[in-house]
């Protein structure tokens, strides 16, 4: 009874309503239909503040019938109204505000053309931008931007080279529109021309247009060719590359010299040739650089002209208090270049703030008493004042440090770059000779305990050297799609593992230069301990050396002009490296 009293006979149900609207229609005739007092706008759909999907301006047919449930909320949260936003927002905002005093006008067709006309004006419409995907060239949303925030496209500049980075990559991964398929499959005759080219140190320049890369056996011998390098010691069975953090790669597996001191004096007597006769060749300028890899720190040894320097330079990194400590020794002098240069910014900004006024000069005084008296508190206190002690009547209760706390406290500054890369040391000239020896003789260079132990470094050239074991980088290309704007698009990779050097990256990039026409890029896997060996070393002080007296002097090192051209130039990547590398139009860009 409750719900009859509910109940009242004006309620329809909906079949009545539809029937109600079907025989009105029938009454009212085309006639009455046309002298509706509601516009019908070509675009925007009738009682709905939405536009029509069928819209002149849309490229898709059919008839979609009115929603009646349509209102702002369900039109703007709708995919497919939501991707219209940019370009009909305005005009869909428009129509439901206005919709009551237009009907009254008979106006609205000519209002909304007065929209269009002055939002014409006020919106410029402007292309997505190249770099929010990897290969895609066309965009179909285009992006609404107000006149201040357009400017005037600038001509881009080409970049035909791209910075040195010294840093070890242990994975490149190369992708382009283009096919890699010319880089698989070597036949045995270009396999053998690629190694003898690579020893004999003979550079053949693949053709600018490459229309058949698959066919062109330049190419294909040059890929070979780049793949080569250098290595000692070399264990089939083990990766000597990485060697820091290492520990889980090697456990479990076969070293007989763990246990064996004569077969390990043995392996070290063999490493110390091999080292001395690197440092010969580089002295000479047959070798341009190598590297030295210990399970605790590398070092890069560079000839002299490599990075703007003017001699034989070697850059270590990590290093620790106690190694730097048996380095001075030696009598080994080095320097701490990302220390410097920070001292040499503090005391710069220091001056600029003097200059500019008394309160920052007052300031800067007061900083550097406050760090003056905070060293003199630190002094009196490591200097065994304990008469503190004594008045509180403790002197008995509490144990005083010994000397070698306090010296380790008057040294906390230094101990406080261990391991980090603003531990980095520059050795240069006669030192690198002093720091060859030391490395020989040192014996922490070689771990005494775990599963490195009595393994002596890995050596890397791009060079032969007495003792040295040739091998080939690995390189696999495969073809993947990848999820676009507009879809799938195909992508081809190519990923080459292994200690990658400088000198195989720029080859490496040559080559795809024309392979790939122009358009590829490049991921960088960088070995982290190595990304601060991009540190600069050559002063501004110091007159710059020209890179084609540098390519004239290591004519004879084994790698090819143009790399000895890039790496003469002075480092401008700081402690960081290149993570990506981008070639558009034969244009390059990077990311660190």
């Amino acid at each position: 009874m409750a719900e009859l009293g509910c109940y009242s006979p004006s309620f329809k149900k909906p079949c009545d309503v539809l029937r109600m609207r079907r025989n009105r229609a029938r009454s009212e005739g085309p006639e009455r239909r046309t002298s509706s007092p509601v516009v019908s706008v070509p675009g925007v759909r009738p009682f709905s503040p939405g536009p029509l999907l069928n819209a002149p301006d849309r490229s898709r047919g059919g008839v979609k019938r009115r929603n009646p449930f349509a209102n702002i909320e369900n039109t703007y949260n709708s995919p497919k109204k939501r991707a219209l936003s940019h370009t009909d927002g305005e005009k869909a905002a428009v129509a439901p505000v206005l919709d009551g005093k237009l009907r009254e006008r008979g106006s609205l067709r000519e209002e909304l053309l007065n929209t269009d006309r002055r939002k014409q004006h006020e919106i410029t419409i402007v292309p997505l931008s190249e770099d929010d995907c990897l290969f895609e060239e066309e965009r179909s949303t285009p992006v609404l931007k107000s006149p201040e925030s357009v400017c005037p496209a600038a001509p881009a500049e080409v970049c035909v080279e791209f910075p040195a980075d010294w840093s070890l990559k242990t994975r490149v991964l190369f992708t382009s529109p283009q096919s890699f398929s010319w880089a698989e499959h070597l036949k045995a005759q270009e396999e053998a021309q690629g190694l003898s080219s690579h020893c004999r140190a003979q550079f053949t320049s693949a053709p600018a247009n490459i229309p058949d890369p698959r066919g062109c056996v330049e190419l294909r011998c040059g890929f070979q060719q780049c793949l080569q390098f250098w290595q000692h010691p070399s264990m089939p069975w083990l990766s000597l590359f990485p060697r820091i953090g290492a520990e889980r790669k090697f456990s479990g597996k076969c070293v007989p010299w763990a246990q064996d001191t004569a077969l390990q004096q043995s392996l070290m007597s063999d490493w110390s040739v091999s080292l001395t006769s690197l440092y010969s060749l580089l002295k000479a300028r047959l070798c341009p650089y190598f590297y030295l890899c210990s399970y605790q720190f590398t070092v890069l040894f560079r000839a002299a002209g490599l990075s703007g320097s003017k001699g034989i330079t070697a850059l270590l990194s990590p290093t620790t208090r106690g190694l730097r400590e048996a380095m001075r020794t030696e009598g080994i002098e080095f320097s701490l270049p990302l220390l410097e240069e920070r001292r040499k910014s503090k005391d710069l900004g220091e001056s600029v703030h003097q200059a500019g006024g008394e309160e920052p000069a007052s300031s800067a005084v007061l900083s550097e008493h406050s760090e003056n008296e905070e060293d003199d508190d630190e002094d009196d206190d490591d200097d065994g004042g304990f008469s503190w002690l004594k008045e509180m009547g403790v002197q008995d209760k509490i144990k005083k440090p010994d000397a070698i706390s306090i010296k380790l406290r008057k040294e906390h500054r230094e101990v406080c770059l261990d391991h980090r890369p603003e531990s980095v040391v520059l050795v240069e000239g006669s030192n690198t000779f002093t720091l060859l020896n030391f490395l020989i003789n040192c014996k922490s260079l070689v771990a005494g305990a775990g599963s490195q132990a009595g393994l002596p470094p890995t050596l890397l050239a791009p060079t032969a050297f007495r003792g040295a074991t040739l091998h080939t980088l690995k390189a696999r290309a495969v073809n993947v799609k990848t999820r676009v704007r507009t879809g799938f698009q195909d992508v081809c990779s190519l990923e080459v593992t292994g200690p990658i050097m400088p000198h195989t990256l720029h080859a490496l990039t040559q080559l795809l230069r024309p392979a790939q026409r122009g358009e590829f890029s490049v991921g960088l896997y960088t070995h982290e301990p190595t990304a601060v060996l991009n540190v600069p070393i050559s002063r501004s002080s110091e007159p710059e050396t020209q890179p084609e007296c540098v390519v004239q002097d290591l004519g004879r090192c084994g790698l090819q002009q143009s790399s000895v051209q890039q790496l003469a130039a002075p480092s401008i990547l700081g402690k960081c490296a290149l993570r990506q590398l981008h070639m558009r139009d034969y244009s390059y860009s990077w990311k660190t």
